[in-house]
């Protein structure tokens, strides 16, 4: 599975990660930094007095790939 993860400055300067489990990806480069762009002016997000997504950073797409090792069976009554 692909998420999509957006990295932004908050308004004291630290950083922020925003992941988007089920994103779109096949986003280029101006279509993410647009988006990213319309969150940040929303000003929607806050955590003890920060506002968390003011300036976006980056973006990339993180694909996690799972490996099994084993799986307990389950008992039959």
């Amino acid at each position: 599975m692909k998420a999509l993860s957006l990295a932004f400055k908050g308004s004291l300067g630290k950083s922020h990660t925003l992941k988007l489990n089920y994103a779109n990806d096949n986003m280029d480069e101006a279509s993410v930094k647009a988006a990213m762009d319309m969150l940040a002016k929303l000003d929607l997000f806050e955590s003890n007095g920060e506002k968390l997504y003011v300036e976006p950073v980056s973006a990339k797409y993180v694909e996690t790939i799972e490996t099994p090792v084993f799986k307990a069976e389950e008992a039959t009554a």
